[in-house]
C-alpha cells in the first residue's frame, strides 16, 4: 500500500500532514467536492501559531491560580503531552509565559499578571 502513496499524492487524492513520521488524510480538493469543507479543517487540525494562541490565552483566562500542564492538554486533546508542553516552552521563550514550580506541580502564568 505504501507504494501507492506517492501516486496518490500527485493526483491530489491525499495529503500528508504535520512533520515527522508520515500521517496522511483525503486532500482539501476530496471534502470540497463532497461538500464537507469542514471536516476537513478538523482532521487537518490548527496550525502551531493558533495552538500557541489558545494555550496563551487559557493561560490568561488563568492567571491568579496558573494552569497545569493537564489543562493544557485539554485545550489541545490532539496533541501529546510532548507537542503541548514544546509549544508552552515556546511561549516561554518569547516571553509571553513563565512557569513557577516543577514536574507535575508546575503551573504556567502569563508573563504580566
Amino acid at each position: 500500500m505504501r507504494d501507492r502513496l506517492p501516486a496518490l499524492r500527485e493526483l491530489g487524492v491525499i495529503e500528508k500532514t504535520g512533520p515527522g513520521r508520515a500521517k496522511y488524510i483525503l486532500s482539501r480538493r476530496y471534502y470540497e467536492f463532497v461538500g464537507k469543507k469542514g471536516e476537513y479543517t478538523r482532521k487537518r487540525g490548527l496550525d502551531r501559531e493558533t495552538n500557541k494562541q489558545l494555550l496563551l490565552k487559557h493561560i490568561t483566562d488563568n492567571a491568579s491560580d496558573g494552569a497545569r500542564l493537564a489543562e493544557l492538554r485539554q485545550v489541545l486533546p490532539d496533541l501529546t503531552a510532548d507537542q503541548v508542553q514544546y509549544l508552552v516552552r515556546e511561549l516561554k521563550r518569547e516571553g509571553k509565559v513563565d512557569v513557577e514550580g516543577r514536574t507535575r506541580a508546575a503551573r504556567w502564568y502569563p508573563k504580566e499578571r
